[in-house]
């Protein structure tokens, strides 16, 4: 290896090491702090040496974070592992490759606030607007392990986070460019002071404040028992293993222990996970097999909801296709599927919301009026479930009581601002429902559930997560996990959710950090585009 060779792969493995270790191990978020400092340096040093094909560097480390923190996708699908890793790292090489051509325009620190805003402005577009959407490695994230350092996400929401990491790094950065280059020993005291007391306060100040504000946060409130079934059904077996009836039955077992000697006058909400059954025609809800075995069941608990998840489908007679996502069925009907939560209570009324942030390829086809014509031509290959357009609540009636349920089904609880929609519908609680045993015993499962952490520090809302295969967990309003089940073991988890009313900052006023390094990116990107190449 040649010697130059080395600083460039050590810093490499430095940036993938200490930005990977905040997804992998819960407590080290504050690793996010310092993990861009060594790909910063990397590039002053190109730039310094001239090094060529520099973009490979910085494409290369993001593969290699990506890789290192999501090489779990693969178990699922290797193609999409693949496709997101690669797809997801030139992304963050494009950003990284448009910072360093406005610093050949401009001097200064401005191509390092670009760099910062055009960061989470790209981050903002993957939340909000793209149909091709991986946010798992949105900085913000990096402390979903850490919940005591981010308490103030209830008022800027995870973006806020990835500003907090973006300006501690680039201060860390600054202090040893001072240091190496020489300019600090010509600054005053003054410009010392101000300089290193801007770092301290960069860094230490939102931890002061997640400090304060955990303790004003209390956990008060009315109260709602929830009983979790985790039934551990293998997803690969599911369809071939056992039947849907049996399915049904192991989960009706699990609740009728759990609900063995409770009033049955008392008021609970049972909770099941995604798509737990398939045969729910939302043409007709009352002819699936498990809509009968669920309310036989609740016949004998009369004041329990069950919450659910199912795979629904709606069927269209005649000749004209109903919409662009619908497949032709041999019998000339047409069909389209949904990822679906439904709540059912004894007298049958029956409640549905379909999942609307979609995983891609897998649930959802992009850009549908182009690709499924190329999907038609390979035959169907690609998911083409149909979500709703508009968030909607599933309503617990019992025993006097009509609380508004939010649902976020798997995907969707990675999406901050789209679940504040639940909460400014009137949400008084929330749930998530997930299937999270296609990628194995790996770190994905346990980064989904920390996610769920994050949402309830943004929302306040108390978090009943029920999965298949676990892990299922109560999570209190402060993104604390009160109690949980153990990987892979079918298990039941009883607790109560604290319910609230009110609507935090974030709810309210939605992603204020994401929509201004959007405006400070642009104008500082139409400022290098006018300004004349620097010499």
């Amino acid at each position: 290896m040649k010697r130059q060779l080395r600083l460039p792969l050590l810093l490499v493995v430095l940036f993938t090491v200490l930005m990977s270790l905040p997804f992998l191990v819960n407590g080290l978020g504050w690793t996010a702090l310092v993990g861009l400092v060594p790909l910063l340096c990397l590039e002053r040093i190109a730039s310094q040496t001239g090094m060529r094909r520099f973009w490979w560097w910085h494409y290369g480390a993001f593969v290699l974070w990506n890789a290192v923190t999501t090489f779990w996708v693969c178990n699922a699908t290797v193609g999409g592992g693949i496709f997101a890793v690669l797809a997801n790292s030139l992304q963050m090489s494009l950003v990284f490759g448009a910072f360093r051509w406005v610093k050949r325009r401009q001097g200064g620190v401005l191509p390092y606030l670009f760099l910062a805003a055009a960061w989470i402005a790209w981050e903002r577009w993957y939340l909000t607007l793209s149909q091709i959407s991986w946010p798992w490695l949105v900085l913000g994230n990096a402390f979903a392990g850490t919940p005591g350092l981010i308490q103030w996400y209830e008022y800027t929401g995870t973006l806020g986070g990835s500003l907090w990491v973006w300006a501690v790094n680039l201060a860390l950065f600054g202090l040893m460019v001072a240091f190496s280059d020489g300019s600090w020993g010509r600054w005053n005291g003054k410009a010392r002071v101000a300089a290193i007391a801007a770092s301290v306060l960069v860094l230490f100040a939102p931890m002061a404040a997640s400090a304060l504000i955990w303790n004003r946060c209390g956990t008060d409130g009315e109260k709602l028992e929830v009983v979790i079934a985790q039934p551990n059904i293998d997803p690969y077996n599911k369809f071939g293993g056992m039947t849907q009836a049996q399915q049904n039955a192991i989960l009706c077992e699990q609740f009728e222990e759990a609900l063995d000697g409770r009033d049955t006058l008392s008021p609970v909400l049972l909770l099941a996970p995604e798509t737990f059954t398939a045969d729910i025609v939302t043409n007709d809800i009352p002819e699936s097999a498990t809509y009968q075995s669920f309310l036989s069941f609740l016949q004998a608990h009369p004041a329990a909801n069950l919450l659910f998840g199912a795979s629904t489908w709606d069927y269209f007679p005649g000749p004209s296709r109903p919409s662009v996502t619908a497949r032709r069925l041999r019998d000339g009907r047409w069909v389209e599927s949904h990822n679906s939560a439904l709540i059912l209570d004894r007298t049958g009324r029956c409640d549905l919301f379909h999942k609307s942030k979609l995983v891609v390829g897998v649930e959802q086809t992009p850009y549908p009026a182009f690709f499924t014509k190329i999907d038609d031509m390979l035959g169907g290959v690609m998911g083409r479930c149909v979500g709703q357009k508009e968030i909607s609540l599933l309503p617990f009636r019992a025993a006097g009581r009509d609380i508004p349920v939010g649902c976020a089904v798997c995907y969707e609880s990675v999406y901050g601002e789209y679940c504040t929609g639940y909460v400014r519908k009137g949400a008084r609680l929330l749930t998530v429902i997930t299937n999270d045993a296609w990628w194995g015993d790996t770190p994905g499962y346990r980064q989904h559930l920390n996610y769920s952490r994050l949402r309830a520090i943004e929302t306040r809302r108390d978090i009943a997560r029920c999965a298949n295969t676990g892990i299922s967990a109560f999570i209190d309003r402060r993104g604390t996990i009160l109690s949980r089940t153990a990987w892979w073991t079918p298990a039941t988890l009883e607790g109560s959710v604290t319910l609230s009313d009110t609507q935090t900052f974030f709810v309210r006023h939605g992603d204020i950090p994401g929509r201004l390094c959007v405006l400070v990116a642009g104008l500082l990107l139409l400022a290098a585009l006018f300004r004349p190449r620097k010499k």
